[in-house]
């Protein structure tokens, strides 16, 4: 290959990564607010997880308390709200395990290799 022709194949590159800065700016302010949202989400379920553990715990204390009272009734609705309160923070921790670890930027990456290699064959 010529001194000329491997001017022209770098500056040909040169121009496509140029076009390309501008999608790559939209692609980052997109990757950017689903990896916001993502965070946002995944904030609010633990919040959620550490309340009904808190709240869990303190209604099984009052179980726990209410059971030496000897009511019938009053027994049950107590180890109820507990049950309730733990059956809640067991479904919160569930969802919290069941997410997938968020990966930030992939599309970015992609396109960004994408390119790259479409790069190494231009000049090849």
């Amino acid at each position: 290959m010529s001194i000329h022709q491997r001017a022209t194949s770098w500056r040909n590159v040169g121009r496509f990564y140029a076009s390309r800065v501008a999608e790559y700016g939209e692609l980052f302010s997109i990757e950017l607010e689903q990896a916001r949202t993502r965070l946002v989400r995944e904030v609010i379920a633990l919040i959620v997880l550490a309340v009904a553990a808190l709240f869990s715990l303190s209604f099984l204390s009052v179980a726990v308390i209410a059971t030496a009272l000897g009511t019938r009734y009053f027994v049950d609705v107590a180890w109820g709200v507990a049950g309730l309160w733990l059956v809640l923070c067991i479904g919160s921790y569930l969802v919290v395990r069941a997410q997938r670890p968020a990966r930030s930027f992939d599309g970015l990456r992609e396109e960004i290799r994408q390119d790259l290699e479409t790069a190494r064959e231009a000049l090849r």
